[in-house]
């Protein structure tokens, strides 16, 4: 019975080795990672100028505090408020008849004054020629007493008029006029209030054309211009006047240009700033109103040297890494690359200033970036380097092989 058991032991193995054959198959072969198709670009090789942003406020280049010089009650106010005046507009007329009647006494003052000095003047003249014909008739002390009594008449007339000079400016100082070309605001005192001189502030005036702009400059950028005209890559204007444009809110771009006219002579220790000013012109349209206003919040855009050729590439195609910016460039096997660059001022149309880090023949992943790792494998698809505001271009065409589709039964 042993025996039997052991002989039938090869059989059984056999069918086992024979449903364990017959489980096994060769497996289908499993199918590579699709390769990513991802659009790059190469650089734009363009002429471009360097500049620097700032942001600032506009200010009136003449600002007058428009206060009341003699001492009286309002009588008119006749302008309108908020309107543009012009140089000697009357805004305020306060009483005059107080200082009509002191100019019209000081003005009898000097005609007696001027009475006296004619009857001193004949006086003197009679005595001299009495003195001539008949010596000894007059004394030397009566012509000198006539002779003092001139002079002394000559500067009472003198005195006279300059008090009366006095009070023919407060007399024309009861109508408070424009001392500029300007918008008036309101006024603060209405009629009949009594105003007090030089204390009491009526309205004020600015002026609106040109208008000053103020920004602050960080030293770094004050420095940077600094060496680069030392270096001889800026030009230091002739004139010290530097061209720099401004925007408004709203606004694309910077479409008003000016001129920088004056530099603060310190920096700011707290802020480590320097205080810049540019003018711009501000007129005013033949049917329209002007732009600029004191107070307002300007975008100030200023260029630096002359135009210079640089590579550019999208701005959304860079990246930062701790600071560090990179981009991701292809191989010559279509492999990702991490690249450092170093990046310059961004441009109107998204595109941004290589200064170091690309080659014009480098090709750039501009689409895609959240999908890439270096050193992985891609299927690049060129296309024109995109700006602002375009979209990514469609990859070119498939060229015709030549074999046309056949017709689905």
């Amino acid at each position: 019975m042993k025996f039997r058991c052991l002989a039938a032991l090869p059989s059984i193995t056999l069918i086992v080795a024979g449903l364990l054959t017959g489980c096994t198959t060769n497996p289908s072969p499993v199918a590579g990672p699709e390769v990513l198709a991802l659009p790059v670009s190469t650089p734009i090789l363009r002429d471009v100028t360097d500049y620097v942003d700032f942001t600032g406020r506009t200010d009136p280049v003449q600002a007058v505090d428009i206060r009341a010089r003699v001492t009286g009650y309002l009588e008119k106010m006749p302008f309108k408020e908020g309107a543009e005046v012009k140089q000697g507009e009357v805004l305020f007329e306060i009483d005059r008849r107080p200082y009509q009647a002191q100019h019209d006494q000081a003005q009898g003052q000097v005609a007696l004054a001027q009475a006296q000095l004619k009857l001193a003047k004949q006086t003197l003249a009679r005595d001299q020629a009495i003195a001539m014909s008949s010596p000894g008739a007059v004394s030397r002390q009566q012509l000198d007493q006539d002779l003092a009594a001139v002079d002394e008449a000559e500067a009472r007339v003198k005195a006279y008029l300059a008090s009366m000079e006095v009070y023919k400016l407060n007399l024309g100082y009861t109508k408070v006029t424009s001392p500029i070309d300007g918008q008036v605001s309101r006024y603060y005192f209405t009629s009949g209030n009594l105003v007090v001189q030089d204390q009491t502030l009526l309205t004020t005036v600015v002026s609106l054309d040109p208008m000053y702009a103020y920004f602050d400059m960080d030293e770094p950028t004050r420095l940077r211009i600094d060496r680069a005209i030392n270096a001889g890559k800026i030009t230091a204007p002739v004139d010290g006047k530097v061209p720099v444009y401004m925007g408004l809110q709203g606004e694309d771009g910077f479409p008003h240009a000016g001129r920088v006219d004056f530099v603060n002579n310190q920096l700011n220790p707290t802020t480590g700033s320097i205080s810049v000013r540019g003018v711009f012109p501000n007129p005013k349209p033949e049917r329209g109103v002007r732009l600029l206003r004191p107070g307002m919040f300007v975008r100030i855009h200023m260029p630096l040297g002359a135009p210079h050729p640089a590579l550019l590439v999208i701005d959304r195609a860079i990246a930062s890494d701790q600071g560090l910016k990179y981009v991701y460039v292809l191989d010559a096997d279509n492999k990702v690359q991490y690249r450092r660059v170093s990046t310059g001022a961004l441009q109107n149309d998204g595109l941004r200033v290589i200064n170091d880090g690309l080659k014009p023949e480098d090709r750039i992943v501009v689409g895609g970036l959240q999908q890439v790792r270096p050193s992985m494998q891609i299927r690049p698809e060129l296309i024109p380097m995109p700006s602002l505001g375009q979209p990514l271009a469609p990859p070119p065409p498939a060229k015709d092989s030549g074999k046309k589709e056949q017709p689905k039964q």
